[in-house]
C-alpha cells in the first residue's frame, strides 16, 4: 500500500468559475441553474439516479434541486463543498455537474469527486476535461487526496475514473469501496485515490 506524504496547507478557497476551453466553462452552481438543471436530470432519468441517489423520484425535482443548489452555493462560498455546472459558452447550455464533498470512505482523503454529464452530451470528452480542470484548480493551492468512486458495471464511469487515476498517477484503495442504493438495490462501488498539488500538476 503506497504511503502517502503531503504538505496540509490550512486555507479554504471559494468557488470560481474556470474556462476549459472554448467549448466548455466550468461556473459555480447556484439556484441561477436550477432550470436548465432540471430539464437536464428530466432528459437523463433514471441514469441521473446513479449518479446522485439522494434524489428522492416521489418528490417535486425541482424543489430537491433547488435545495441542493442553495446548499452548495453557500457552502462554496466557504470553500466547503465545491459544486460547478459544466456550460458550452456559445449557447449557454447546461451539459453537466461535477464536484467535491468531504464526504469520504478513506482515512487519507480530504475530497471526493463526483461528476454528472447528460444523456445527449456524453462521449464527448466532457467529463474528462472537467475532472482534469477541477483537480488542476484544487491542487493550485494544496496538496489533497481525492476519491473517486466508479460502478465497476458502468463502463463509461470505469473508462473515464481509470484514465483519470492514470493521468494522476493514482491508485485503487479497496478500503474506500461502498455500497450505493439506487431504486433499492445496493451496488458495490469502487474507490480510487489521486493526489494533486502544486508539484504534481
Amino acid at each position: 500500500m503506497r504511503k502517502y506524504f503531503f504538505r496540509c496547507v490550512v486555507s479554504r478557497r471559494a468557488t470560481s468559475s474556470i474556462m476549459v476551453d472554448e467549448g466548455l466553462i466550468l461556473r459555480p452552481a447556484s439556484t441561477v441553474y436550477s432550470s436548465k438543471l432540471l430539464e437536464a436530470f428530466e432528459e437523463t432519468w433514471p441514469e441521473v439516479s446513479r449518479a446522485m441517489p439522494w434524489i428522492n423520484p416521489d418528490k417535486p425535482f425541482l424543489e430537491q434541486i433547488e435545495s441542493f443548489l442553495l446548499e452548495t452555493e453557500k457552502m462554496g462560498r466557504s470553500g466547503l463543498m465545491h459544486h460547478w455546472v459544466m456550460i458550452r459558452p456559445w449557447d449557454e447550455a447546461l451539459l453537466g455537474l461535477i464536484g467535491f464533498d468531504n464526504i469520504t470512505r478513506t482515512s487519507e482523503a480530504k475530497w471526493n469527486l463526483g461528476y454528472w454529464v447528460r444523456s445527449s452530451e456524453q462521449r464527448h470528452g466532457f467529463a474528462r476535461k472537467s475532472i482534469n480542470a477541477t483537480l488542476e484548480w484544487l491542487g493550485a493551492i494544496e496538496e489533497v487526496i481525492v476519491e473517486l468512486k466508479v460502478d465497476p458495471m458502468n463502463l463509461a464511469g470505469v473508462n473515464t475514473v481509470s484514465h483519470t487515476v492514470s493521468n494522476w498517477n493514482g491508485e485503487r484503495n479497496i478500503s474506500g469501496d461502498s455500497a450505493v442504493t439506487v431504486a433499492g438495490v445496493r451496488t458495490l462501488h469502487h474507490c480510487h485515490l489521486v493526489i494533486t498539488g502544486p508539484k504534481s500538476t
